[in-house]
Order: C-alpha cells, then sequence, then structure tokens
C-alpha cells in the first residue's frame, strides 16, 4: 500500500473513532436524554431504517449508524444464514442481520476501528444477542476461511476502501459457491470523472472515492461474480446515488477470459489478499507475495 493510500485509510479510520466516541460519550452524558446520532445529511444514517426495525435495539446502535442505505432490507437474509458485515461500525446491520438469520445462523462484523468495535460488543451485550461475532481486520484482508460466509452485506463502506478490487475478491473467497451478496453504497454515474466525484465531496464523506456503475459492475464480474444487479435508490449528490449492489458466487466457478483461477476461487493462496490478481499482497509485510504463496501452497505463483 502507497504513503497516501495509507493516509487516506488512517483518515477514514479516525472520522469513524471520532463518531464512535461521540456516540459513546452521549450515552454517558449524566444529563442527556440519551445518545444523539453522530450529524449526517438525510441521505444517510438511522433514518433509513424503518421503526419497527430499529425497535428494541440499543440507541447507541441506531445513534452510530451512518450507512447509504438498509442492507439488511434487500439481502434476503434466511434461517441459518452465516452473515459478514463489512465495516459494520456500531453494530446495527449485524444485528438486524442476527435477528433474521435466527438462532441457527451466525452474523459476523467486520470493522478496523477499535472504538466501534468495542461500541458494537456493548450494543451486542445490550441487545442480547448471542449469534454474533465481532473481528478487527480491513475489508481488503478478511481475517475468515474461504467458502463459510452465505451472505456478504455492507453499508456505505466498499466507497471507502482505497483497493476495492482487493475487497472484491475477498467477498468472492470467503462466500460458499452459491453465496450471495447484498450492499448498499455510494456509485457514481458513469459520466463522471474521479475529479468531478472530489468535488461533490471529501473521501470520508462517502463521495469521492464512489465507483462509477460501469466500474462497480466490471470489478465484480473480474472477481468472478455473476448475476450483477446495481440498482439507485436515491440521489446524495449530483451524479452520485445511494445503490442496492448484489451478485452472487455461482455454485460452479466460472471459467474462461477473466475468470479467477480455480485455486484462487478455493482461496488456497492463504498468506495472499486478493490472490492472483493485480491487487496481491502478502498478509505478513515481513515477506513477499511468492514467499508467502510458497508457504502456503499455493500454485498460483507468477
Amino acid at each position: 500500500m502507497n504513503e497516501q493510500s495509507s493516509d487516506l485509510r488512517e483518515t477514514v479510520r479516525q472520522r469513524y473513532a471520532a463518531a464512535a466516541t461521540a456516540v459513546t460519550e452521549g450515552a454517558a452524558a449524566c444529563c442527556g436524554s440519551g445518545p444523539t446520532a453522530v450529524e449526517v445529511d438525510a441521505n444517510f444514517g438511522s433514518g433509513l431504517y424503518d421503526a419497527d426495525e430499529r425497535a428494541g435495539l440499543p440507541a447507541e446502535a441506531v445513534a452510530a449508524s451512518l450507512g447509504c442505505g438498509n442492507p439488511t432490507a434487500v439481502a434476503e437474509l434466511r434461517d441459518g444464514d452465516r452473515v459478514l458485515d463489512l465495516g459494520s461500525g456500531g453494530g446495527i446491520d449485524v444485528l438486524l442481520s442476527a435477528r433474521r438469520v435466527g438462532p441457527t445462523g451466525k452474523a459476523y462484523g467486520l470493522d478496523m476501528t477499535e472504538e466501534m468495535l468495542a461500541l458494537a460488543l456493548a450494543n451486542a451485550k445490550k441487545a442480547g444477542v448471542g449469534n454474533v461475532e465481532f473481528l478487527k481486520g480491513t475489508i481488503e484482508t478478511i481475517p475468515l476461511p474461504a467458502n463459510t460466509i452465505d451472505v456478504v452485506i455492507s453499508n456505505c463502506v466498499i466507497n471507502l476502501s482505497v483497493d476495492k478490487p482487493a475487497v472484491f475478491a475477498e467477498m468472492f473467497r470467503v462466500l460458499r459457491p452459491g453465496g450471495r451478496i447484498g450492499i448498499s453504497d455510494v456509485v457514481a454515474d458513469d459520466a463522471l470523472t474521479s475529479a468531478q466525484r472530489a468535488e461533490r465531496g471529501d473521501y470520508v464523506g462517502c463521495i469521492a472515492g464512489a465507483l462509477s456503475f460501469a466500474e462497480y459492475r466490471a470489478g465484480l464480474e473480474a472477481a468472478g461474480f455473476t448475476d450483477v444487479g446495481i440498482t439507485p435508490t436515491h440521489a446524495v449528490a449530483d451524479g452520485m446515488h445511494s445503490a442496492i449492489v448484489r451478485a452472487t458466487k455461482t455454485a460452479t466457478t466460472a471459467t474462461g477470459p477473466g475468470a479467477p483461477p480455480a485455486h484462487a476461487a478455493a482461496g488456497c493462496c492463504c498468506g495472499v489478499s486478493a490472490c492472483c490478481t493485480p491487487a496481491e499482497e502478502a498478509v505478513d509485510p515481513a515477506v513477499g507475495v511468492d514467499e508467502a504463496k510458497s508457504a502456503a501452497g499455493c500454485g498460483c505463483t507468477s
């Protein structure tokens, strides 16, 4: 990762750490009426969830919602599903997912921010939900085995990533064959340049890092996904939209031009993220890519 990408990731981390701290301090205020939502406009936040969904959730989980949609409403979660929420924040989508998949299912939340993870754990305890687990890590290197997740969800987080091909490759890796994604994200009109996207908002404001509709589709298909659908729901800026993104990892891995190598889809490059793609890098920064692949017994070494 280059210095600029590292700086952007740290900027994002600081913004969400501050949001978690604001919610936590609001909850602890002795003279207040409880936590207040982090300040966002009407296109983002807890107002995108129905009242019956918010009912029964800890106020802190609702207040910490910073997303641009409601992925649990579109992900078609079923009893027994294993769900992974990328960038889980204060845990609202993890807790809602845990309700939907029932006691035989499980909901994982992945976040890189210590403050958000602490808030999410506290919220899960207050909600009395047992079928959840929160993991620390980045969405570019998911700390879960291959072929273990039924559904990947995310709420306005992938647009913040500095390495979206790695995110798409990791989603594909952890999904079981037949698994699917149901994501809310910010997507730009195809006609907008990167500079024009930047003019509409800063990176951590979820705008500047957004892919176009064509770029998003191409990125998912390059990772191996099929049945890609991207449906805008509401405008968040001129030419920028909150959108529902759906795609499937087919039960039989695709072959042919553009399809990922079979061993990459199987996740056997255990020491490498985004295996066998231009974005690949060793999980352990102390070793090179080839060394990490060799140690993992991966056949894709070129």
